[in-house]
């Protein structure tokens, strides 16, 4: 059995070797560490903006859908609590919800609840109706 004797070649190789073993190591760790999270990050503020975006969709179609009540729409609504038909295009942009009109006099209610909040909570606008004795106290 023949023994090699270390030389510089093999030394020098060996060498190198475990530099290239440590930037790997260094390489894989600032992987982990650095670009892994900034990755999940991007994802969570895509949620957060589809989110905002979605609030800021429903708030819209309530706000003008409460405009139009407001302005005698009411009328055509017996007191109580009903489903509110919409007929804005940009509702199909919504996660599964649902428009819940409420007349409870002297107040009118409308509001968007969805059917898995998500940390989307319900939109909610209410206006006060003009009294009989006063058709002046609309505010």
């Amino acid at each position: 059995m023949v023994i090699p004797l270390p030389n510089a070649r093999t030394g020098q190789r060996a060498r190198q070797a475990g530099m290239l073993a440590t930037e790997l190591v260094a390489s894989i760790s600032l992987l982990v560490f650095v670009l892994i999270p900034v990755g999940l990050s991007l994802g969570m503020e895509r949620q957060l903006a589809r989110r905002y975006y979605h609030r800021a969709v429903a708030a819209e179609i309530v706000d003008g859908e409460m405009e139009i009540l407001a302005a005698g729409e009411w009328k055509s609504f017996p007191a109580g609590t009903r489903i509110y038909p919409v007929r804005a295009a940009a509702a199909t942009n919504l996660p599964p919800g649902r428009f819940v009109f409420t007349r409870n006099d002297p107040w009118v209610k409308l509001e968007w609840i969805p059917d898995r909040p998500r940390g989307l909570g319900a939109i909610q606008r209410e206006a006060r109706l003009p009294s009989p004795a006063n058709p002046e106290d609309a505010r």
